[in-house]
């Protein structure tokens, strides 16, 4: 099955996305999936705002992913993301 990631996703980013991940898994926002990147056949390079438990953004990172992996929040309608899909995930400030 593959997943489809765009910018604005909410998703919880753990090992089974990258083992990078594999002691810390973060929750993070897609600014941009990285298309001009050459990857591995099921890897994606995205570029993301990482939420602290409040949903604000506390760091900006380029991260190397299996989407297949990425846990993603429901979209939802304008107005932002419940944060019922993803644990910790609160709505954040904005939109």
């Amino acid at each position: 099955m593959s997943v489809e990631i765009r910018a604005g996703d909410v998703v919880q980013v753990t090992r089974a996305a990258s083992v990078q991940f594999i002691s810390r898994p973060i929750i993070a926002r897609v600014i941009r999936v990285r298309d001009d990147l050459i990857t591995y056949h099921g890897w994606r390079w995205l570029d993301v705002y990482q939420l602290d438990a409040e949903g604000d953004a506390v760091e900006r990172r380029t991260i190397y992913v299996q989407p297949a992996g990425l846990r993603v929040a429901p979209r939802a309608a304008p107005g932002g993301y419940r944060g019922h899909a993803v644990p910790t995930l609160r709505r954040t400030r904005g939109g």
